[in-house]
C-alpha cells in the first residue's frame, strides 16, 4: 500500500489540503462553546441569567454557543468573566 500520508502528521495532511487554518478555527470555536456551555452547567445559570449578566441578547448567547456563529473577542472574554473564569491567549 503506498499511502502518501501515511505516517505524516494530520496537519500536515490539512496544510497540503488548504483546509488547515479553517479547520483549526472551527476546532477553536468547538472549543469555546464546549466550555461556556459547560461552565453554565457548572454555576447553574440559565441562557436567560447569562446574557443578563454579561449584557448581551439572548441571540448573541445563541451565537455564542454556536460553533457556526462568529462572535467578538469582547463578547467571549464577558462570558468568561461571568463565569469566573479568564481567557487567555498565545500567538507561537
Amino acid at each position: 500500500m503506498n499511502n502518501k500520508y501515511l505516517g505524516t502528521k494530520f496537519d500536515d495532511f490539512l496544510s497540503e489540503e488548504g483546509i488547515f487554518e479553517e479547520c483549526k478555527e472551527i476546532a477553536v470555536r468547538r472549543v469555546l462553546a464546549h466550555l461556556i456551555r459547560q461552565l453554565m452547567q457548572e454555576k447553574q445559570l440559565s441562557k436567560k441569567t447569562m446574557a443578563e449578566k454579561i449584557q448581551i441578547s439572548h441571540s448573541t448567547l445563541n451565537r455564542l454557543l454556536n460553533p457556526s456563529s462568529s462572535v467578538t473577542l469582547k463578547t467571549i472574554f464577558k462570558a468568561a468573566q461571568a463565569t469566573g473564569r479568564k481567557i487567555e491567549f498565545s500567538i507561537r
